[in-house]
């Protein structure tokens, strides 16, 4: 243990990127603060390394873009990163009556977007139908956005600014019945239906009429981001966010412990936090403690005490790449540039996605997995060497969806390798030339790839059976009278506060949960940020 102190005002258990949110802002309002990290390095999700062997090509290894990380928290803090925004938003690779079609949305040519919808369907009224669906839906956003870094509302408190008929229906949509009632009113075509679809699948075991209303609650955090729900590259991969905040703490005189796993919480007016190090055990007091991790991690962790915490199965593969070309397709009329530009859409129809749903929940691999990829160096080369750079070599990350941490558990590298051949095997379908074939070779003479199954993300990470939201996602308001009011961060004790993505509003890269729980410590010690 480096100099510090026996005794701090917070200690937070977990250096990624919304423990080091709460901490800034904690440090910057005079708090004395530790962070403990179990990794030998600060960020969790939220890095950018170079994954493969005498390869010069950083990746964004576990999150890949940003769209929740509010401004205001970057301007509070004067973070120093950037995101831009990407030319395409999306491409998705189809058959249709035997020919390979794609449908393409574009950022910056809404004129190429209307004319692939076109060849696509056969004429303009799926585009149109596609754009209410997102007026209906960034109705919404605008409205729940600047919600979340404020107390909870009450449902009836959040619902009253729902007004007119556009924001009504939007509200019914997303909040009151499964999310495929409307998206079936609206749109027609399965891939379009799919295209819309799939942010409600994003990580977690769910179909269009779940009656749990799951699908609704994640699909609304993929939608909200900035007002507008666009999803941007971080300039710098996602590690850059980890970095600007390390900057950040460390200026504020945030005292941090890297390789530092905590082994035991006991609360008490001064709580104490046990963690070891270097295999020696360090013992710490704090009037705060702030948990950053899983809310069943942290059960374990705590002594005489219990929380609320449920493990909510994971079911996401992610796949790590370097090209040293991008691949040809096989739909006529596009470049792999506009193809790879922005995400590219694998196997995501709508009713492809419930038959593989359906799969998953047997306890199989699905038999077309769906997944999507994205390309970080067409929008943001810096993260390449120049000699990459100018060889025209680029990183695909692969997010796949239904892969349950169950298929892993009897043996898990077996059935990572057999589910990323299978992904493999799905992209190529698209491809006028295999992708291996593309792929870079590391110093060894190895492919460029890796995979990471849930359980992977378990052991890396921390996430619970590889749950990328550590437990799932809730409604940005609550149905708890007494919950009304609070920053969604409270536990049943009155120093222990909840500053990750088991928080009320939390999961994915957003900040929130770790700003709403240094509000709450500043509450109680009656100061302002």
């Amino acid at each position: 243990m480096a100099a510090g102190q026996s005794k701090y005002d917070v200690v937070i258990v977990g250096g990624g990127h919304n423990g080091l949110v709460s901490a800034a802002y904690l440090a910057k309002a005079g708090l004395s603060v530790l962070v403990l990290e179990r990794q030998p390095q600060l960020g969790g999700a939220v890095q950018t390394v170079q994954v493969f062997k005498g390869v010069e090509a950083k990746l964004s290894r576990y999150s890949y873009l940003l769209s929740l990380f509010p401004r205001q928290i970057s301007a509070d803090l004067g973070l120093k990163f950037e995101s831009r925004r990407r030319s395409i938003a999306s491409f998705t690779p189809t058959v249709r009556n035997g020919q390979h079609m794609g449908l393409l949305i574009s950022n910056d040519d809404e004129g190429a977007t209307v004319e692939s919808f076109r060849q696509l369907t056969g004429n303009n009224s799926e585009y149109l139908a596609y754009q209410r669906f997102n007026r209906l839906m960034e109705t919404f956003a605008q409205k729940v956005w600047p919600t979340l870094l404020h107390p909870l509302q009450s449902r009836a408190e959040m619902q009253y600014q729902f007004t007119d008929d556009l924001a009504l229906e939007s509200w019914k949509m997303l909040i009151e019945e499964p999310l495929g009632i409307g998206l079936e009113r609206i749109l027609h075509d399965d891939r379009v239906r799919g295209l819309a679809f799939t942010n409600a699948k994003i990580g977690i075991l769910t179909h269009p009429h779940d009656p749990s209303l799951l699908q609704n609650r994640t699909y609304l955090y993929h939608i909200i981001g900035q007002g507008t729900g666009e999803w941007q590259i971080v300039i710098g991969g996602m590690g850059a966010i980890s970095i600007a905040l390390e900057h950040t703490v460390r200026e504020a005189g945030v005292h941090i412990e890297t390789s530092a796993a905590v082994q035991h919480i006991h609360l008490g007016n001064d709580s104490t936090v046990e963690y070891t190090q270097a295999d020696q055990t360090h013992t710490v007091q704090a009037k705060y403690v702030l948990s950053n991790v899983a809310p069943s991690v942290l059960n374990k962790l705590l002594v005489d005490a219990t929380i609320p915490a449920y493990v909510d199965e994971g079911a996401v593969f992610k796949v790590n790449m370097v090209l040293k070309k991008l691949p040809r397709l096989k739909a006529k009329g596009y470049t792999p540039e506009q193809a790879f530009n922005g995400t590219f859409h694998m196997d995501e129809g709508y009713k492809a996605m419930q038959t593989s749903y359906d799969q998953a929940m047997q306890g199989l691999i699905p038999d077309q997995p769906p997944g999507e990829m994205y390309c970080q160096t067409m929008t943001d080369p810096s993260t390449l060497s120049p000699e990459l750079r100018a060889k025209g070599y680029q990183t695909i990350t692969l997010f796949g969806l239904d892969m349950r941490a169950k298929i892993f558990e009897a043996d898990n590298a077996g059935t990572r390798d057999k589910v990323m051949k299978s992904y493999m095997k799905a992209i190529d379908a698209y491809l006028e030339e295999p992708l291996e074939d593309c792929l870079a070779l590391d110093a060894d003479g190895q492919p460029c790839i890796e995979a990471k199954s849930p359980l992977d993300l378990e052991a890396e990470l921390g996430l619970p059976q590889g749950n990328i939201f550590h437990d799932n996602m809730t409604w940005p308001f609550t149905d708890d009278a007494e919950q009304v009011g609070t920053w969604g961060v409270e536990t049943a004790y009155p120093n222990l506060f909840i500053c990750g993505s088991g928080a009320v509003r939390g999961g994915c890269v957003s900040g929130v949960p770790g700003h709403n729980a240094a509000m709450k410590v500043l509450e109680c010690e009656g100061l302002k940020p």
